[in-house]
C-alpha cells in the first residue's frame, strides 16, 4: 500500500456493496415508474482521486452517493458527463496536475456542453473559495471535504426515490481556527453511519477496506493546510467503527486500514464512559490532553482484533492504521500492536526532519530524542517491524548543518521506506509568514542526496528478506513492461530505477503484485485467480523499493517473520 498515492486516471473498481446493490435492486412499481428519472437522463460519472488514503475513502462515499441515485460509472474521464476531482493540497505536485488539466477539461466541456466538473478535497478551503474559480476555470462546483456528503444533493440528482439519507444530508457548517473560517467535521461521523446503513459506500477494492475513524486535524504543523481544510479533529463513535469492522469481516475482506490525518489521537474528543475507565493515557509530547476514560486507538485495535471467525482466528487477518504522529504513539498503542495477531508489523511514523530547531519551526512539538525513544520502544515490542516515514528537505531556514543532521538520523534509524519531498509553500499555511530562503537548486540537490542515501538503506533492509518464505496478499495483476519503481518508488526523482522485478512466468501465469504483512511490495508470477488470496512466496530478489519471489506450493513451510 503506497502511503501517499498520486491519483492515476482510473475509475474506482466495482466493489461488493455496489454489486450487491445492483443484484438487489427492487422492481419498479408501474404506478410510479413514469415519475422515476430514466437511466438515460442520469449522468455517467468519473472520480479522479489524488492524495492520501482519506481522499480515497471519501471518493468511495461520493461514488456510492452517485450510484444510489441511479448514475453509472464512465470508463474514462473523456467519456463522463460528470467529473469529480478529489484533490490534495498538501503537496504542490497534486494541485499542479489538476491545474494542468484545466485546458483539457475546458475543451471537453466545449465539445460536450452538458459536462459538469466538481472539485473537492483539501484544495477547497472556505477562506480561499473566492479565488478558486480563477485557478480552476473549468470547474463548475467547489465542495469542501466536509461538504462531500451533499454532492448528489447539490447537483440536483436526488429524487424522491433516492435513499432517505441522501434526501436529508446534514448540512456542512464552518467553525473558526486562528481567526479563519474552516470546515467543521462534526456531521461526518453520523453521515458515514447513514451511508453504511444504506449501502452507499462503493468500496474500491474487494480485498482491502478503508475505515475512517477520525476526521480533521488539531496539530500545529506550520507547513500543512489540513487543519484549515478539514477542520478540528472529530472522532467517530467507538461502537460505529467496531460495527463497520464487523461488516467488513462478514464481507470477506482480508485487510482493513483505520484512517485519520493523525489516527493515533483517536478518541480524545469523545465523552468519557465507565467502560473505558481503565484507560488513563497521557501524552508524552506536545499539548496536554485529558484522555482518562475515553477510548483510544489501542482499544479499537484490540476490539477489532477480537472479532473472530469460526476457527477462532481474527476475522480480518490484516489490520493496519495510518497516519501516526509521535505525540500520540503511547505505550498502550505499542502494547496493542505487539499483542494483537491481526495488527500488521508495519508503522508509518513521519519524522519530517532530523534537527530539533527545524522541527520547532515546523510546529511538530517533539524532539529527535522523543522520536528515537518511541521508535526504540516499538522496535523492541514488535521485533522486525518495518517502519516508513516522511521527510521534508529545504524547509524555511534549513541550513546545511541541519540538513546534515537529518541525513545522520536516517543513517542511524534506518527506515524501510522514506517518502521525501522538497518544501514548497502552500497557500493558507502559517509557514507563509516565514522566509522561503532555501534556493530551489539547493532543495533539489538535498532531495537527491537524501534519496540516494535511502536507496542504499532500502536495498540493505530489503536484502534481509532474501531466501525467506513470506505471506503475500496478492492485490493485482501488473503489466510486465512497467517497472516497479514507476509506481512504488516514493521518490520524486524519475532517474531512480531498479531492474525489472517480474522475472519469467510459466505457461498460464501472469505477473502479480502483493504486499507482505510488513508492507513490502512483492512481485511474483502465478495464476490470475490468486488475486485476493494470501500465498507463500520465497524471496529471490531484493531491490531498494520492492522484492521478487517464487510462489511456493500450498503445503509449503509456514512463512517466517
Amino acid at each position: 500500500m503506497t502511503m501517499r498515492p498520486e491519483g492515476a486516471l482510473a475509475p474506482l473498481a466495482v466493489g461488493r456493496v455496489e454489486m450487491a446493490r445492483r443484484a438487489a435492486a427492487p422492481a419498479v412499481d408501474p404506478a410510479v415508474s413514469e415519475f422515476r428519472p430514466g437511466a438515460h437522463e442520469m449522468p455517467r460519472f468519473f472520480v479522479w482521486t489524488l492524495g492520501c488514503q482519506m481522499n480515497l475513502s471519501d471518493s468511495e462515499e461520493m461514488a456510492g452517493q452517485l450510484l444510489a441515485v441511479g448514475c453509472e460509472r464512465a470508463p474514462s474521464l473523456e467519456m463522463a458527463d460528470l467529473i469529480v476531482i478529489n484533490t490534495c493540497a498538501v503537496r504542490e505536485h497534486a494541485e499542479a496536475k489538476v491545474i494542468g488539466r484545466q485546458g483539457q477539461l475546458a475543451e471537453l466541456k466545449r465539445t460536450k456542453p452538458g459536462v459538469r466538473v466538481v472539485l473537492t478535497g483539501c484544495g477547497v478551503r472556505e477562506s480561499e473559495r473566492t479565488g478558486l474559480a480563477r485557478r480552476f476555470p473549468a470547474v463548475d462546483t467547489f465542495l469542501r471535504p466536509d461538504e462531500e456528503p451533499e454532492l448528489a444533493l447539490r447537483l440536483g440528482l436526488v429524487s424522491a426515490q433516492a435513499p432517505v439519507g441522501l434526501q436529508t444530508a446534514t448540512t456542512a457548517a464552518t467553525t473558526v481556527v486562528s481567526g479563519r473560517p474552516v470546515s467543521a467535521a462534526d456531521h461526518l461521523a453520523p453521515n458515514r453511519a447513514t451511508a453504511l446503513a444504506e449501502g452507499r459506500v462503493a468500496r474500491s477494492s474487494t480485498i482491502s477496506a478503508w475505515l475512517p475513524i477520525v476526521y480533521g486535524c488539531d496539530k500545529t504543523c506550520t507547513y500543512c493546510i489540513v487543519p484549515f481544510s478539514r477542520g478540528p479533529e472529530r472522532s467517530r463513535p467507538f461502537d460505529d467503527i467496531v460495527a463497520e469492522a464487523r461488516s467488513v469481516a462478514a464481507a470477506g475482506f482480508q485487510e482493513a486500514t483505520l484512517l485519520g490525518q493523525n489516527v493515533n489521537s483517536y478518541g480524545h474528543d469523545l465523552p468519557a464512559e465507565a467502560r473505558f475507565g481503565h484507560i488513563s493515557t497521557r501524552r508524552s509530547s506536545g499539548r496536554r490532553l485529558d484522555l482518562r476514560g475515553r477510548p483510544d486507538l489501542a482499544e479499537l485495535l484490540r476490539s477489532i482484533d477480537a472479532i473472530t471467525g469460526a476457527d477462532g482466528r481474527p476475522a480480518i487477518p490484516r489490520l493496519r492504521f495510518i497516519t501516526s504522529h509521535p505525540w500520540d504513539l503511547s505505550d498502550r498503542l505499542i502494547g496493542a500492536m505487539s499483542e494483537c495477531p491481526s495488527v500488521c508489523e508495519h508503522l508509518h511514523l513521519p519524522i519530517q526532519s532530523g534537527d530539533d530547531v527545524t522541527l520547532q519551526r515546523m510546529g511538530r512539538q517533539y524532539t529527535v530524542d522523543h522520536y528515537r525513544d518511541r521508535l526504540t520502544r516499538i522496535r523492541a515490542a514488535v521485533p522486525g517491524i518495518a517502519v516508513s516515514t516522511d521527510v521534508i528537505v529545504g524547509f524555511c531556514g534549513e541550513t546545511e548543518a541541519q540538513f546534515a543532521a537529518t541525513l545522520k538520523v536516517m543513517e542511524e534509524l534506518r527506515f524501510d521506506t522514506v517518502f521525501a519531498a522538497a518544501y514548497s509553500p502552500r497557500p493558507g499555511t502559517p509557514a507563509l509568514r516565514m522566509a522561503d530562503d532555501v534556493p530551489a537548486a539547493v532543495k533539489r540537490r538535498r532531495l537527491n542526496e537524501l534519496l540516494a542515501l535511502q536507496e542504499s538503506i532500502g536495498l540493505e533492509r530489503n536484502g534481509e528478506w532474501l531466501g525467506r518464505n513470506v505471506e503475500v496478499l496478492v492485490e493485482r495483476i501488473t503489466p510486465r513492461k512497467r517497472q516497479a519503481a514507476d509506481e512504488d518508488n516514493p521518490a520524486d526523482d524519475a532517474s531512480l530505477r531498479v531492474p525489472s522485478l517480474y522475472g519469467a512466468a510459466g505457461e498460464g501465469s501472469v505477473a502479480l503484485a502483493g504486499r507482505t504483512r510488513h508492507n513490502k511490495l512483492v512481485h511474483l508470477s502465478g495464476d490470475a485467480a490468486l488475486v485476493g488470496s494470501a500465498v507463500t512466496v520465497r524471496i529471490e530478489f531484493a531491490g531498494p523499493f520492492a522484492l521478487r519471489g517464487r510462489l511456493l506450493p500450498e503445503r509449503a513451510i509456514a512463512p517466517t517473520s
